[in-house]
């Protein structure tokens, strides 16, 4: 193996809630590590003996099987808790929370409706605590993606991708990511759907260091301009169900893409989406099941992400 890294190294015991918390050399490196563990996960138990406690207060599917696969295939084991199975859900601080998984376990992995939760979550648990989606972020996803896109063009460096929707949690991590690692990323959104001016401007200000140019434009064709990638999301993620009939009234039909919107990107453009998709509403099914769909390969590293994630966090370098 080879002799461990410094940076690795720096990241153990660390919390995981946004990446505004990490250098561009720092995400390099855990996906660095994802690419190791992808090809020799079978060979290395970075977590033999290691506990995590996942938490989810939301719906999942790809966050909770990618991190209990990842868990098991390196070593681990999970504990798996809805919040109203906690006394959580009967009233009890996340304080008093964090106090006693502390002691039982080595990571929590949790998914909150507030990012507060999770902050407060973090400050009184001393073992590390990751971000599997918050009203706020989602910097799983959007760390995956980068892997997703690394691992298809080669480098990072100089891609365009371009944002159709909601500025919600997946954007504003994907802004993050984007500008510390050089992504060019123009989001396409209705007004009053724009991402938190706060996560914005320090993009922009990641971007100066990066060279990555960030910007927000009305018009989807004017994002996908010569994009290298067409990212979307739902219109009504989980917790604005209430507000289902005002977003697609905002975002429908404007902001849906189809195959007449690739015709404004460059040939080889791929398309991304978190999943899971609605069908019919962000996207249409010739897209997501068309040749350039890539969200079958998101999904998977997901997996590959996470397996990197874990081992530094928990043990530094395998």
């Amino acid at each position: 193996m080879a002799s461990a890294s410094p940076t690795l190294e720096k990241l153990k015991g660390r919390d995981f809630l946004t990446l505004q918390d990490f250098s561009a050399e720092e995400l390099e490196a855990i996906m660095e590590l994802a690419l190791r563990l992808e090809a020799e996960w079978r060979s290395l138990k970075p977590l033999q003996g290691k506990t995590v406690v996942m938490i989810f207060q939301k719906p999942s599917t790809r966050t909770r099987v990618s991190f209990e696969v990842a868990v098991n295939q390196l070593g681990g084991w999970t504990v798996t808790l809805g919040w109203n199975e906690m006394q959580l859900g009967r009233g009890e601080t996340i304080v008093d929370t964090a106090r006693t998984l502390e002691r039982y376990a080595d990571c929590v992995v949790a998914r909150v409706f507030r990012h507060s939760d999770l902050e407060e979550l973090a400050e009184h648990a001393g073992i590390p605590v990751v971000n599997a989606l918050s009203d706020l972020y989602h910097p799983c996803q959007a760390l995956s993606d980068m892997l997703t896109l690394r691992k298809r063009f080669g480098s990072l460096k100089g891609l365009k991708l371009a944002w159709v929707g909601d500025g919600n949690n997946v954007c504003h991590s994907l802004l993050l990511a984007c500008s510390k690692l050089g992504v060019n990323m123009a989001v396409a959104c209705p007004e009053g759907f724009e991402p938190s001016e706060k996560v914005l401007q320090v993009a922009l200000k990641e971007a100066e260091s990066s060279g990555a140019k960030i910007e927000i434009v009305r018009e989807p064709e004017e994002a996908a301009s010569q994009a290298d990638v067409i990212y979307t999301d739902v219109f009504v993620s989980m917790g604005f169900e209430e507000e289902r009939e005002r977003r697609l009234k905002a975002f429908l039909p404007k902001y849906q893409v189809t195959p007449k919107l690739f015709q404004h990107a460059k040939p080889n453009c791929v398309f991304m989406h978190c999943l899971p998709a609605h069908r019919g509403e962000e996207v249409v099914d010739e897209v997501i099941d068309g040749p350039q769909s890539i969200v079958w390969e998101q999904a998977e590293n997901r997996l590959h992400l996470q397996r990197g994630l874990l081992a530094v966090l928990l043990q530094g370098e395998p």
